[in-house]
């Protein structure tokens, strides 16, 4: 099917400079700003012609129409807030069917943002760790959980989380189906799985309502997302949640380039194929000389540290040298992170690099090990209620055996090591205290309830 970029081809009628801009935003196209901001000139607002992200009637009904087609989902909503703001609508619209709402522990900190403003309470479930990485928490569990308490609304997981691990979704969807409740995904990291042939690992797949983070994967300006719903009982809540979490003001070129993100691959669909193929090569050429986690999604390489004696931070400012930037190092892997757009040329570029990058004499023996994420803490009290009592700050290096009063991170990947309402554990110190980029901590002080 041929698909036409609605909003793009519209804002390209607009562009030229003899425009007399008398409306918002206050750069008004300018030659001298369009210098700086290449692309100005299709930066609009709601004009006669634009459409209303809020109530949309032509090119962005059409877009979202033509986005929900693709992905398999009865509405889709573009959003210019990120993945974060169709995270807090999920978390929204199951509000409206309960006051918690089950959690894997490794989920990203809106979510628990999203639970802390609706006065949700989050159920936290854990599942095993494999090579240093927290997997999905089994069906079983979340079975349980609904079983016993009729004031959950259902979960709500990342699939494919940060190493491209996908969640049993299938498996959750049938228990909470079979229960009356609702899954709801966090598919930031996963919109390029709804472009292939047979959409394998898509959560779209199994959630009754889910976000897809286009400009992590696809060929999208950063900010740029969409929510999809498939449940009907959904579709109200989940426009009023639109309406409540998305700005008033959004961008056009962001919106353009989610339309254009989604639709690429399905007019150039042999380029998504000729990169999957190049990441396929990338790990079959490296495989004997270097590990790598196994993930479920081939658009993410994480490349493990520890079998190789080096110090990832280290191989890190090696490819920095030689131009190349990764998405992470998290003490232990090297993530790199790959969209439908990579080449296998810079596929090849990357290989050559990181090879000489982990052989180089000097990096051997600067390996050191990074304590894993602690196991579930104990729990004394809600994480609501620690969100409300009063508090101190105190030092971190020493606060083991007090509760903390907020999320406590490590970011990327903005996942906490605390949770509200957990006691603080030596492990938990060790580990924030060796991280270089927290959440949560201020000045080498973290907020826990007062005694």
């Amino acid at each position: 099917m041929t698909y036409s970029y609605h909003i793009l081809e519209q804002l390209k009628i607009f562009a030229p400079r003899d425009r007399l801009r008398m409306h918002m935003p206050g750069h008004k196209g300018a030659a001298f700003f369009g210098r700086a901001f290449p692309g100005a000139a299709r930066d609009i607002t709601e004009l006669s012609f634009s459409d209303d992200l809020q109530s949309p009637s032509h090119i962005i009904a059409a877009a979202q129409r033509d986005i929900a087609e693709i992905v398999g989902a009865k509405r889709a909503f573009i959003t210019t807030d990120g993945s974060s703001s169709g995270v807090m609508a999920c978390v929204y619209v199951a509000s409206r069917f309960g006051n918690k709402l089950i959690v894997p522990r490794n989920s990203h900190k809106s979510v628990f943002n999203a639970c802390r403003i609706l006065g949700v309470e989050p159920v936290i479930v854990q599942g095993e760790e494999h090579e240093g990485v927290l997997l999905p928490p089994p069906a079983e569990l979340v079975e349980k959980l609904v079983v016993n308490d009729v004031n959950i609304a259902g979960m709500i997981v990342a699939s494919p989380d940060y190493y491209g691990n996908i969640a049993p979704l299938g498996d959750y969807a049938a228990v909470l189906k079979a229960n009356g409740r609702y899954l709801f995904c966090d598919g930031a990291h996963g919109a390029h799985l709804a472009l292939t042939a047979d959409r394998a690992g898509y959560c779209g797949l199994y959630a009754d309502m889910w976000v897809d983070g286009a400009h992590k994967t696809l060929p999208t300006l950063t900010q740029g997302a969409y929510v999809c719903v498939n449940c009907a009982d959904l579709v109200h809540y989940a426009e009023e949640a639109m309406s409540i979490f998305r700005t008033t003001s959004p961008s056009y070129p962001v919106m353009a380039s989610v339309e254009y993100g989604v639709k690429y691959f399905k007019i150039n669909p042999a380029a998504l194929e000729r990169a999957r193929e190049g990441a396929e090569w990338f790990r079959r050429e490296l495989s004997r000389a270097l590990t790598f986690y196994p993930s479920d999604d081939w658009a993410k390489i994480a490349v493990d540290c520890k079998p190789l004696g080096v110090s990832p931070r280290l191989v890190q400012q090696k490819l920095e040298k030689r131009g190349i930037y990764i998405e992470m190092n998290d003490g232990r892997y090297l993530l790199f992170y790959l969209s439908p757009v990579t080449t296998k040329g810079e596929l090849k570029r990357l290989a050559s690099a990181l090879m000489g990058a982990v052989s180089a004499r000097r990096l051997r023996g600067t390996y050191r090990e990074v304590p894993g994420l602690p196991p579930p803490a104990a729990r004394t009290y809600s994480y609501l209620y620690a969100l409300k009592a009063k508090t101190e700050l105190v030092p971190l290096k020493g606060s083991a055996g007090k509760m903390i009063a907020e999320n406590v991170g490590i970011t990327p990947p903005c996942l906490p090591v605390l949770i509200a309402g957990e006691i603080i554990t030596e492990r938990a110190v060790e580990i924030l205290s060796k991280s270089s980029n927290t959440f949560g901590v201020y000045d080498g002080m973290i907020k826990v309830v007062k005694r």
